[in-house]
Formats: structure tokens, sequence, C-alpha cells
């Protein structure tokens, strides 16, 4: 009976030892003394230890272990999923669909442009603005034309501003999926690609208002001269006109 209370006692306190170095290594972890957490993870974690092995697994997974490494979170969650650990068996659910749309994920990481930020809708191509314009039916035509690029302009600017996190362009069921050097990764990409279409379209609308001011001030000046003209040639007109009258009428004298 002794020795059996003496192995439970060993038992115990070995148990009680485990739960000491894993509080000292969350403490390490909380600290973001990552080597130092790591090795203790990984001592608790080789003596069957579920919570260590989980977060074991959660440091090669989201890098703090040094380096991404997919393998061994994969192989630290198994273990602690055997035991019943929910959230080791909820993460390897997460990993089998990030291996099912790494395609997805490698885009929005590595190939985006923003090229749906400028197309269909909000593809706004300048109208083409002559230097002037001196028929009505041109100047109504090419006014319109303005108003309708401008229009589509100002939604380009308001899309372009609805967008600018990865949450407002990345499906929320695949950027859930994405870890922390992902998610920084194609956060960073989707700055550079709206900076870049910023640039290019602010620079390009500059040229189309410009060359429509331009187009504006020869038409109002050229629709002004001729007003001029017309007014002064019907005044001229009116001037002769009643001269010949006068000239021609002759009073009937008795």
């Amino acid at each position: 009976m002794k020795k059996l209370v003496l192995c439970l006692s060993l038992a115990l306190a070995a148990l009680a030892a485990n739960a000491d170095e894993l509080a000292t290594a969350d403490a390490l972890f909380q600290k973001k003394a990552y080597p130092q957490a790591l090795q203790l993870y990984t001592k608790l974690a080789n003596a069957g230890n579920v919570d260590a092995q989980r977060h074991l697994a959660e440091m090669y997974w989201y890098g703090e272990a040094g380096s991404v490494d997919d393998a061994k979170a994969e192989l630290w969650f198994r273990k602690a999923a055997a035991k019943g650990d929910k959230t080791a068996v909820a993460a390897l659910e997460v990993m089998k669909q990030r291996v099912a749309r790494r395609a997805e994920i490698d885009y929005w990481v590595n190939k985006y442009d923003g090229a749906d930020l400028k197309s269909g809708k909000f593809r706004c191509v300048a109208p083409r603005i002559p230097a002037i314009s001196k028929v009505n039916d041109d100047i109504t035509r090419i006014g319109n034309n303005v108003q309708a690029w401008q229009d589509c302009y100002n939604d380009f600017v308001a899309n372009m501003n609805a967008h600018e996190t990865l949450a407002s362009v990345v499906p929320e069921d695949l950027l859930k999926l994405f870890n922390e050097q992902e998610t920084a990764a194609a956060t960073a990409r989707l700055a550079q690609a709206r900076e870049g279409i910023a640039a290019e379209s602010s620079a390009g609308a500059k040229l189309t208002l410009a060359d429509f001011a331009a187009w504006r001030s020869a038409t109002e000046a050229w629709v002004k001269d001729h007003n001029d003209l017309v007014k002064s040639s019907t005044a001229s007109d009116r001037s002769n006109e009643l001269d010949a009258r006068r000239n021609n009428y002759v009073p009937n004298r008795k």
C-alpha cells in the first residue's frame, strides 16, 4: 500500500512540475521570449503534454519558432488532436483548407495588381477633346462626354476609398486562412497596387481636366466673338436698311 501511495505521489509531483513548466513557458511566450518558450514547449510536448503540443504547433504555424513550418505544425497539431484537443482539431481543418486554397492565397500575396479596382464600370476612358468647337451639337456632345467621364471618375475614387483594407477586397472565408506573414505581405501588396493606380488615374484626370479647361476657354471665346460679330452685322444691316428706306421715301406733294 505504501508503494502505491508513493507511486501516486510521484505522479502527482510530476504533473505539478509539468504545470509549473507550462506556466513558465506561457509566461515566456507572452514576453515574446520565443526561443526560451520553444525550448520548454518542446520538452513538455515530447513528454506528452497536450497543451504544450498545441502551443508548439501554433509557434511553428505562425513562425514564432523562427520561421513558418507547416509540416511541424501539422505534426504537433495531430498529436494534440489525437488526445481530444478541440483547438488542434479545428487548426487541422484550417490547414486542410489552406492546402486546398493555396492558389487563391498566393494570388493575393504575390500576384494581386488591383485590376478589379479600375475595370468594368470603374474603367473611365477619357473623352476626346478637340482644341475648339464651333458647332452647337459638338459643344453639347463634348460637354456631356466630359460630364459622363467625371461621374465615372468620382465613382472610381469612391470605390478606391472603400477598398483600403484586405477585409474589403479578400473574401472573408479566404482571409481567415491567412497566416500573419501572408496577411502582412498581402496588405503591403494591396497598398502598393492602390498607390500605383491612384497616381496613374490622378495624372490622367489632371490632363483631361486641363484639356477640357483649354477647350472651354477657346470655345467660349469663339462663341463670344461670333455672337458679337452677328450682333454687329445685324445692327449694321438694320442701319443700312433704315438709310435705304429714308433715301427711297418721297413724300406726296400737291
